[in-house]
């Protein structure tokens, strides 16, 4: 995003300038993730969107991890966020854990006891649960809400102590039990749980719970604005009583923002969806190439770029809604265009017999990278007597208009020779097993050859001289419609097939894009690439329906 683009956050940061609320030199915001599962496609706008504003204003911006729940989270996944931040570009000023603020967040909390805004709840979690009402019914009141001061603070201090199980006690914020808001109705605050940190270890046997800590963070760091998704406007007003209620932060506190997530077309982000699909070996991983992970959309080929000009092109809203994945996969195949190499691989082969071309003979040929642009850089690619074609290039009785080879139809080899298909073998079941064509030697690409033109071009791949490879085409790993994710599951949604590529690609390393010669653009894969076996993603086809907006 230029420092030109305008969007609704921007211009609600330029109004708290304008009034005086925050220096324009000392805007603040943070990108907060919990450390539970690998950073999506949605984070990727989140950290746009707040790294933005850091260019914008001239701000800062740091990294925290909001490390309270240490049932859920690993120091795995917070390697996997810093190496996602960094492979989109983006540098945070500085590095926080919310876990390193759990003395300061239980002082808060004594203050709150200590002012009668919060008490010790004895009832179990089902029990909160259902005294909690429900949008059309107000809440009942605890039976304990009433403790006096000195009884919470007593029964909060035993319950840090490690006196009480897991589940036996809250420490819950005493707010209003009839609010038409549900998170105002007394929210539980801290929680015990008997269990280890990832990391601190086992300093602490209770935990403050996400509405209570992340206000208490933001404000500890200075962040001016605190900018989150959507689904956090209805705990807005719980975020402003936290800190209005604490005499450190009340008259200099965070603004909290929000904007629309990003949701795409039948595309699964949630990570406790995705925790089980990983769970279930459904997918290979947190990193698989059909998730909308960082992960996986980096193993699938997606460039960071992409991702940062399908976000900007995007925008930044207020409402919620649902973006065609054949949107992103536009921006997707558009900065592929640009920066990927030209080459050529046959997934389907049928064997070619140039019967007129010298039989121990392998001519290296300077073909362009870029056959559309004459000033191209060349690779060499081996030609030879026996080549290999895609089967569907070649039809024994070709209906009209079809240009590829059949018997008697003169073709182009590209960046290679003309070929006229003289016949043609099949097997006893009427496969098509090798076809036999003779070449013209004048007709050589590159040579000024003018004396007749072809309406066909097809690929090929010398069958002595080639680089056998693993190609895993990608459908959408979910099915459409409604009902449980497991039940959803795409069974067919990668297909794997083998093939041959020009030697060319020889050398090529985990994580290199490429155009393969009408098939579509593909990658190395990092995970199952060996020295001796290629294996290939396809990040996105060639064409595609979905059309921009001029």
């Amino acid at each position: 995003m230029s420092e030109n683009t305008s969007n609704f956050i921007f211009n609600e940061i330029d109004k708290d300038i304008e009034n005086g609320v925050y220096d324009a030199d000392k805007i603040m915001t943070r990108f907060p993730p919990e450390p539970n599962g690998y950073l999506h496609i949605g984070h990727a706008k989140a950290l746009w969107i707040n790294f933005a504003v850091k260019e914008k204003y001239n701000g800062i911006t740091n990294l925290r991890f909001d490390d309270t729940n240490p049932v859920k989270e690993d120091t795995e996944f917070t390697e996997s966020i810093m190496n996602d931040i960094k492979w989109l570009g983006f540098e945070w000023d500085a590095l926080f854990f919310a876990s390193h603020y759990f003395e300061k967040m239980y002082d808060c909390a004594i203050e709150l006891i200590n002012k009668g805004l919060a008490y010790v709840d004895d009832q179990t979690p089902d029990e909160i649960k259902e005294n909690r009402g429900s949008l059309t019914k107000p809440g009942i009141d605890s039976p304990y809400r009433n403790r006096t001061p000195e009884e919470n603070l007593d029964l909060f201090t035993r319950m840090k102590d490690g006196e009480f199980p897991n589940g036996a006690k809250v420490l819950r914020a005493k707010i209003d039990m009839q609010s038409p808001n549900m998170n105002m109705r007394d929210p539980v605050m801290y929680r015990i749980l008997h269990t280890a940190h990832h990391n601190i270890g086992d300093k602490w046997c209770i935990y403050p719970m996400y509405d209570f800590a992340h206000p208490i963070e933001d404000a500890i760091e200075n962040i001016t604005h605190s900018l989150c998704s959507g689904e956090y406007e209805d705990h807005r007003p719980l975020y402003d009583w936290v800190l209005d209620n604490l005499d450190e932060y009340k008259n200099n506190r965070p603004r909290q923002i929000e904007f629309a997530r990003l949701a795409l077309t039948n595309v699964l982000t949630s990570k406790r969806y995705i925790k089980l699909l990983v769970e279930e070996n459904i997918v290979d991983g947190w990193d698989d190439p059909r998730l909308y992970t960082l992960g996986g959309l980096r193993r699938r080929g997606v460039t960071p770029e992409a991702i940062k000009e399908f976000i900007k092109q995007t925008g930044v809203a207020k409402a919620n809604s649902v973006i065609d994945k054949g949107q992103f996969e536009y921006f997707v195949r558009d900065d592929l265009m640009k920066t990927s190499a030209r080459i050529m691989v046959v997934t389907d082969p049928v064997k070619v017999v140039i019967t007129n071309y010298p039989e121990n003979e392998i001519e290296y040929l300077d073909v362009p990278l870029d056959m559309s642009d004459e000033n191209s850089a060349t690779r060499k690619v081996p030609f030879s007597r026996e080549l290999y074609i895609e089967r569907e290039d070649f039809m024994e009785i070709p209906p009209k208009k079809y240009h590829r080879m059949y018997p008697g139809n003169e073709v182009r080899l590209m960046g290679a020779y003309f070929v006229t298909c003289t016949g043609f073998d099949k097997d006893e079941d009427g496969n098509i097993t090798t076809v036999y064509a003779t070449y013209d030697p004048e007709t050589k690409s590159g040579s000024g050859f003018t004396g007749r033109k072809v309406k066909g071009t097809i690929h090929w791949v010398s069958a002595q001289e080639n680089i056998p490879v693993e190609i895993r085409n990608y459908d959408d790993l979910l099915e459409e419609g409604e009902g449980e994710i497991l039940d959803r599951i795409n069974k067919d949604s990668m297909h794997v097939v083998t093939g041959y590529a020009e030697t060319s690609l020889k050398g090529a390393a985990k994580g290199d894009r490429f155009q393969f010669v009408r098939q579509g653009f593909y990658v190395v894969d990092t995970k199952h690439t060996t020295d001796e076996k290629y294996v290939f993603n396809r990040t996105v086809t060639l064409k595609s329906s979905y059309k921009p907006v001029q």
